[in-house]
């Protein structure tokens, strides 16, 4: 379902967002892999599948270091992706936000 979900970005002429991208703490350290990322916004997308549940605590863990890093997630879910527009709206919102704080290279990863 990420694919369906990067292909539902691309439809609505979003930039198209790396995939399965690997981050990083400041000091370098790998901190997870995301599904979806728009580096010139440090915005990371997951899609939480059915499995989800089974991986809650480990993925909120993550997720706590991933903001405590500097990042900015948006979590989708099948029931999202039944209206897309919804979902575009919002990473669309993220996107224009923070494009209010510039990323250096450096930083986007």
């Amino acid at each position: 379902m990420e694919t369906r979900l990067r292909m539902e970005l691309v439809r609505a002429r979003l930039p198209r967002p790396s995939v399965q991208a690997e981050l990083h703490d400041p000091a370098g350290n790998f901190i997870g892999r995301v599904d979806l990322y728009y580096p010139d916004r440090r915005l990371a997308m997951e899609y939480d599948g059915e499995n989800h549940k089974e991986r809650l605590v480990s993925d909120l863990r993550r997720q706590n270091a991933l903001v405590n890093a500097g990042y900015h997630l948006l979590r989708f879910t099948f029931a999202d992706l039944r209206a897309p527009g919804s979902v575009v709206a919002q990473v669309r919102h993220a996107r224009t936000a923070l494009a209010k704080y510039p990323v250096s290279p450096d930083e986007a990863t």
